[in-house]
């Protein structure tokens, strides 16, 4: 049974188990059923808004689970100056929520003032390295906190990068004092994609910097006679991620890990059920690193 909760002036840790993003079909559901389920993460954005029924909700919930909040809008990668609006209400959710962890994207999703709907890819060059170095110290130091910084999927790579992505984020997290966000599905589309080998990525990764992971399904597509896997989140996670995130767990031992899933949203009982196949493997995971 999972344990409750009650704010208490002080974050909540997530626990090295497995959890499932919270979304407003669930909403209800979860207040009413409180599941076995060991955290939630919510999507920062959602919850900018002085009141209402979402806010409510996650402060209800908040009461009795840890929670993770992920950003999806903040933009760290961009040359447009840090969003100081978007900032302060991400920090007063914090204070509001306290969160166990606090995560955004290895991405950019601005230009002169205009948003993408998407987290685009960087550069990994030794310039882009500096600035983006610079602005994840500036949010940490603003929120007063660590934030993890997530791996992307990506589809195309600049031909004047320097570093492996996996060499970029490890250096990243060391520069700036960051954690990692192991996205462990956009791991294994982003080296389908382009040729990349899984294992040297594990191995680039410091593994006291991983301070969670994301699980997720992906379409795979048919694009000019190539296959383009495509991070999608509207599925259940493939075995080939599985076995690449039962690597991982023996690399980097447990860590928090949530199904991510914000597309075609299942049941409940679905995302509990993915949640299981995590914490089996958890289970054995913290076996192994006893025995």
């Amino acid at each position: 049974m999972a344990q409750r909760h009650r704010l208490s002036g002080a974050p909540e840790s997530i626990p090295a188990s497995a959890g499932i993003g919270l979304r407003s079909r669930h909403f209800a559901e979860i207040t009413e059923s409180r599941p076995q389920i060991a955290w939630f993460e919510a999507h920062s954005e959602n919850y900018f808004g002085p009141g209402g029924l979402p806010l409510f909700y996650l402060e209800h919930i908040r009461k009795d689970y840890p929670i993770s909040l992920h950003g999806v809008g903040l933009s760290p990668g961009s040359i447009d100056p840090l969003n100081r609006e978007h900032l302060q209400r991400l920090k007063a959710l914090v204070e509001r929520i306290e969160p166990g962890l606090v995560s955004e994207h290895l991405s950019w999703s601005s230009f002169g003032g205009v948003y993408l709907n998407d987290l685009a890819p960087l550069p990994y060059t030794e310039e882009t390295l500096t600035h983006l170095a610079e602005r994840v110290e500036q949010v940490q130091a603003f929120l007063g906190r660590q934030i993890l910084i997530e791996n992307p999927s990506s589809y195309l790579e600049y031909k004047d990068s320097s570093y492996r992505e996996s060499e970029f984020l490890a250096e990243l997290a060391r520069r700036s004092g960051c954690g990692i966000l192991l996205d462990i599905n956009n791991v294994y589309v982003s080296c389908r994609n382009h040729g990349w080998n899984e294992a040297a990525y594990l191995d680039d990764i410091p593994a006291a910097r991983v301070g969670e992971m994301h699980l997720a399904g992906h379409a795979v597509n048919e694009v000019g006679g190539k296959t383009l896997l495509i991070d999608t989140h509207d599925r259940t996670v493939c075995e080939d991620v599985w076995k690449l995130y039962a690597a991982a767990l023996r690399r980097f031992g447990p860590k928090p890990t949530l199904i991510e899933w914000d597309a075609d949203m299942p049941a409940l009982d679905v995302l509990m059920g993915e949640a299981s196949k995590a914490e089996t493997l958890l289970e054995e995971a913290h076996y192994e690193r006893a025995a």
